[in-house]
């Protein structure tokens, strides 16, 4: 399979961007011809981002699942299209072909039918990252169910808040979930959530851990029994369902500063074409590579980078369901020696935390067979960069630093592997149809390089989000009212020299010291310089004298008993490094930072516990481990 989108060269970079500005939708038609529509788009693009209505390819017919399924079996059939690691690794692992793949999803979509799930219902998804959760994400799309993928580490309140939100009647999970040396009981958070939920219809429980569950009857019914159903009736075919271009596809929900989750609701067109693009053109996909991305496919990356973008492109995709560091520090390492692994996209976090390992679990593992390294989730900071530059991908695989969001669907601003050049720690330059602008905080643009501002993005592109769930007027307000006519990403940026992006951390995470403004990841960057610097996270705090004071908390492997000394050491390396300014005025040491499941540091309540707010942290159950945050509030400076 040939990809007629794909970019080769850094002069068709610079000619595809240019035709994606001048004539976007010429250059979007183009592009969304290498699919497989059931009929045509009346119009490519019609939008405003005042209301904010946006649609691509208006009136075109289609199914995702044609494109990631059907329409590879004729070349692709036998070729792997899913390949899964079981957590531990003696079990045996499973290799999917498309042809398999394809008679899985069509028997699991005939299950939901048979359970009286129609086009345009929601279902919820909570399971561990095995290969059916993989193929109940394309059921769903097969028959124009809405998917919502939950990550199977949301406690209870979490998924109750979420099913009232989407309204679901169907819930797909199974008895529970490995992860590491854990067992996650699944089916009993969803009871726990479903005692508030009396409205879902059905359960459709897989078997994973054996572990004891309780099964409710007429609600709750087993993964197998109904796939045996489905096999007694001769395994009937089920056609896709024809879906509009801007049929909602799935419901994905992040966090809101309000605490009431936000629905991110992407559709069936643009965001296939986008996803597909972007993973062929950034990660430089050719047929026959194995792509590892280590998401959850819980999380937008998963969504994207682990399914729908590969198998659009008719990849192959490798999903993981343990974690980087069991059963010990070497588990990346040795499935991408096992299974030949040619490109790695994975979170600055993890990257982070292996170097803490040291190179010992690197050692015998052949890596040979890597060519692209991928970073995405928050910025990487230039240490981690040059560990992953210099040991994983022995100084000869481009590392990609993908700058994207939930919201966006897809990849915005990234290098090209080997074809755009990177910088560390820079996102480098928007992808063709990205069409980025620094503001001010009046919302006036700030042209010319070596500047900073606010990232906004002045004209959509095909995966942007349409809505949220259930709540049109909150999208406007979160995304498109901050600056007239525009979308605006929530993040701080910096353009350098040559055009090149940075992106400097939320606007929320800027402090304004004796009217400085300093990027919190800025500092984090500079005290993770420090040589026994593990971690570290900064937030902003009233100040008397300079309006907002940095505080910061940071992982130390060894304080040499005279912990003041090491304070005056970490200061003088920010020093250095920025500049008096941005010294830290409190520097709390502790032994871990308050995660979501996800790897994302929640400075949220590290900013309370700077503020001296105890009593207003919010739902901490959902953080991989609740009980740093006790141990923070009773160390605090």
């Amino acid at each position: 399979m040939s990809y007629p989108y794909q970019i080769k060269t850094q002069d068709q970079y610079h000619a595809a961007w240019k035709k994606s500005v001048e004539d976007p939708e010429g250059y979007w038609a183009s592009v969304a011809s290498s699919f497989f529509w059931r009929k045509r788009w009346d119009s490519v693009l019609e939008w405003n981002f005042k209301d904010p209505d946006i649609k691509w390819f208006k009136g075109a017919k289609l199914n995702i699942t044609e494109n990631c399924l059907d329409r590879h079996l004729g070349t692709l059939g036998n070729k792997p299209a899913i390949i899964w690691e079981p957590n531990d690794p003696e079990e045996h692992h499973r290799i999917i072909t498309y042809r398999d793949l394809h008679h899985k999803v069509v028997q699991f979509a005939n299950v939901l039918k048979n359970n009286g799930v129609k086009k345009g219902d929601c279902i919820c998804i909570y399971m561990g990252m095995v290969p059916e959760l993989a193929i109940a994400v394309l059921a769903c799309a097969r028959i124009g169910a809405i998917h919502s993928v939950i990550f199977g580490g949301f406690s209870a309140q979490s998924i109750a808040d979420r099913l009232h939100d989407a309204q679901a009647h169907y819930v797909i999970t199974s008895d529970g979930a490995y992860r590491g040396n854990k067992a996650i009981p699944l089916k009993n958070v969803i009871d726990d959530a479903l005692v508030q939920c009396r409205f879902v219809k059905k359960v459709i429980v897989l078997t994973r851990t054996h572990t004891p569950i309780s099964m409710l009857k007429g609600r709750d019914l087993w993964w197998e029994d109904e796939i045996n159903k489905v096999e007694t009736l001769g395994n009937p075919d089920c056609p896709a369902e024809v879906m509009d271009a801007e049929d909602p596809l799935f419901i994905l929900y992040t966090s809101g500063s309000t605490g009431k989750p936000k629905g991110v609701v992407h559709t069936c067109g643009g965001y296939m074409v986008y996803t597909a693009y972007t993973f062929v053109n950034v990660f430089q996909y050719n047929p026959g590579d194995i792509h590892f991305c280590t998401a959850d496919i819980g999380w937008i990356t998963g969504h994207s980078y682990i399914l729908y973008g590969p198998l659009g492109a008719g990849a192959t995709t490798l999903m993981f369901e343990g974690i980087p560091t069991w059963p010990d520090a070497g588990r990346f390492w040795d499935i991408i020696d096992k299974y030949r692994v040619n490109i790695l996209y994975t979170a600055p976090t993890a990257i982070r935390s292996l170097m803490g390992y040291g190179l010992g679990p690197i050692q015998n593992h052949d890596l040979s067979s890597l060519k692209v390294l991928g970073s995405v989730g928050e910025p990487i900071n230039e240490e981690a960069w040059h560990w992953f530059d210099e040991n994983i991908g022995k100084g000869r695989c481009p590392i990609v630093d993908t700058w994207w969001q939930t919201e966006t669907g897809g990849i915005m601003i990234s290098n090209m592997a080997g074809i755009t050049p990177s910088k560390p720690s820079y996102a480098t330059l928007p992808l063709p149809g990205v069409q980025p602008m620094l503001v001010d905080e009046q919302g006036q643009e700030i042209v010319g390089n070596n500047v900073s501002g606010n990232l906004c993005i002045k004209f959509p592109w095909p995966s942007i989000i349409r809505t949220t769930y259930g709540d049109h007027e909150r999208c406007r307000k979160t995304y498109f009212s901050t600056y007239h006519e525009l979308y605006f990403t929530g993040d701080g940026c910096y353009r350098d020299d040559d055009g090149n992006y940075r992106i400097t951390g939320r606007v929320d995470d800027v402090l304004n010291v004796s009217g400085h403004r300093i990027g919190t990841a800025e500092v984090e960057n500079a005290i993770n310089m420090h040589s026994g610097v593990v971690e570290s996270a900064v937030v902003g705090y009233p100040h008397d004298i300079k309006g907002q004071g940095i505080y910061a908390f940071i992982v130390y492997s060894n304080t040499h008993g005279d912990e003041n000394l090491t304070r005056q050491d970490i200061m003088q390396t920010v020093t250095r490094i920025i500049g008096p300014i941005a010294k830290p005025d409190k520097i709390q040491f502790v032994t871990g930072l308050p995660k979501t499941r996800s790897g994302k540091i929640m400075r949220r309540i590290l900013r309370k516990i700077a503020e001296n707010e105890l009593e207003s942290l919010g739902d901490i159950s959902t953080l991989l481990d609740p009980g740093v945050v006790e141990e923070i509030k009773n160390g605090k400076v």
